[in-house]
């Protein structure tokens, strides 16, 4: 069936490996944040690549011509 249909989508979740305190992090959504948020996305970015973040509206899509990015 999956060679006949494909698979669109794979989630996997672990859990409870290490319980000493881990704290789940926030993105700081709110409107006084600033660039927090602006930074916060640049640096998954930079430690993971820039396809490390996309808007779920686009996955899957062609993303059709890219302008490549100069550096600040």
């Amino acid at each position: 069936m999956i060679e006949r249909q494909g698979i669109t989508l794979i989630g996997i979740a672990v859990a409870n490996l290490d319980d000493t305190g881990a704290v789940q992090l926030t993105l700081p959504f709110d409107r006084h944040s600033g660039s927090a948020l602006d930074v916060a996305l640049d640096q998954v970015k930079a430690r993971f690549g820039s396809d490390a973040i996309t808007r779920a509206v686009l996955l899957g899509r062609d993303p059709g011509l890219t302008v490549p990015l100069l550096p600040d």
